[in-house]
């Protein structure tokens, strides 16, 4: 089968082929303006070919730094917010043991404002031989600022001049507060590329680096989003899944579908979930557009929010991602005395089981009305994940292209940023008049 193939078998009783056919155009129209860099935002399509164009330099260079830190530490950090962190987080979920097995702990930080978060995060790491890997292209971002501040004091309180070794600083090649930092400290850094924005910036350093500390293969993660690369650079719906995904999402959007689900069946891509949410909430979400993006795990929340998909209002579609192939031989066994009247399931694997139920409930929501599009991934491992990221990643940018708004920029984020600064009294804020004080 296809790396990630999109099956249309619970889309097609509610559009047609020749609607998708009629996108083709406006896809191919799209298609040259992403790969010609004319589009809006193009000075932000870094990504686009990065992962065939990524230094093997580079790439040794963070597979000796995380082997470093996996070999003499017992706890990463990793301080960021947004795209700085959502993308490694969710890799890791996705392809690394549900419990405790990892030979390092990865924990994360600068993501909220939450006092008791940190606190809790302080008083854990006592006793432990400690990393922090900080993420940021300016160094200011108010969330991360704080906790690196927070983190980088207990740092040299506890370790003195040595904490300097143990401070990995992912940032802008030359400019901003992170960089005057870094080379006042002299501090080990890698670079985000000033032409990938954060939330494409996964497969960089921003993400390999904590990736590879966790143990992921960054090198077949790399290899199956290079192949991804390739074979999605093809403008032909009939033959580029990822732009297909992109011209459903947005017919249903003009039907009035506003709310897309993503869904699987895997509680390791409950992370994966988060870092989509944020890829296309962020790139679609502007001029009074967009999809809103949610998720689900399935069969957990089949039993709180399905029975809202099943019958509530009629203004959402899903988006099933479910892996063909597993590795886990998790059976279920015959019992004598049947207790539980769960013979008939005996000797049937766990997965086969799930993805019966995966049927059932796409079945159950396409014939209660809810559009279903379902993506199959062959197996769940370190090169179809690269694959998939950088499927979505395509997607993304081609259904923003579609829908009329620039998918590189965030300019809703900046509003809160403002009336916080105000807020907080930061120097070069004028206090306005608020409704609230």
């Amino acid at each position: 089968m296809a790396i990630v193939k999109l099956n249309t078998v619970y889309i097609n009783r509610f559009i047609e082929k020749e609607e998708i056919h009629a996108f083709q155009d406006f896809v191919e129209v799209v298609h040259d303006r992403i790969h010609e860099r004319t589009g809006a935002g193009s000075e932000y399509l870094g990504w686009l070919d990065w992962p065939s164009k990524m230094s093997e330099a580079e790439l040794e260079r963070i597979e000796a730094t995380a082997e470093s830190i996996r070999n003499t530490m017992d706890v990463l950090i990793v301080v960021g917010i947004g795209g700085s962190y959502l993308g490694a987080k969710a890799i890791k979920k996705l392809l690394r043991p549900s419990f405790g097995l990892d030979q390092i702990q990865i924990i994360y930080a600068g993501q909220n404002l939450s006092s008791r978060y940190m606190e809790d995060l302080l008083s854990y790491i006592k006793g432990k031989n400690v990393a922090v890997n900080v993420i940021s292209k300016s160094g200011t971002t108010t969330e991360p600022a704080i906790a690196f501040r927070t983190i980088r004091k207990w740092m040299y309180d506890t370790y003195g001049e040595q904490a300097a070794e143990r401070i990995f600083v992912t940032t802008d090649e030359s400019e901003g507060a992170l960089r005057k930092a870094t080379d006042k400290n002299s501090y080990t850094s890698f670079e985000i590329p000033r032409d990938i924005g954060g939330r494409y910036s996964v497969l960089t350093a921003v993400g390999l680096l904590p990736l590879a500390v966790a143990g992921v293969n960054i090198r077949e993660l790399l290899r199956g989003a290079v192949q991804a690369e390739k074979e999605l650079a093809n403008p032909s719906l009939e033959e580029n899944d990822a732009y297909l995904y992109a011209a459903y999402r947005q017919i249903l959007n003009l039907r009035g579908y506003s709310m897309e689900i993503l869904a699987s069946y895997e509680p390791a891509m409950s992370d994966f979930h988060e870092w989509w949410k944020q890829l296309f909430g962020e790139s679609e979400g502007k001029q009074g557009k967009g999809i809103f993006p949610a998720s689900v795990v399935y069969s957990t929340d089949l039993h709180s929010l399905g029975q809202f998909i099943q019958d509530g209002r009629r203004s959402l579609f899903e988006t099933m991602v479910s892996f063909a192939e597993d590795e886990y031989e998790s059976t279920i066994a015959f019992d004598e005395e049947n207790d539980d009247g769960l013979n008939y399931l005996a000797d049937k694997t766990l997965h086969e089981v799930n993805m019966e139920a995966l049927k059932a409930s796409a079945l159950a929501h396409m014939e209660g009305g809810v559009p279903v599009i379902s993506l199959e991934v062959e197996r769940m491992d370190d090169f179809h994940t690269g694959y998939l990221i950088y499927f979505f990643m395509k997607a993304c940018a081609m259904s923003a292209y579609l829908s009329g708004v620039n998918p590189f920029d965030q300019p809703g984020v900046e509003l809160y940023k403002q009336n916080m600064f105000e807020l907080l009294g930061k120097p070069g804020y004028e206090q306005k008049e608020k409704p609230i004080k």
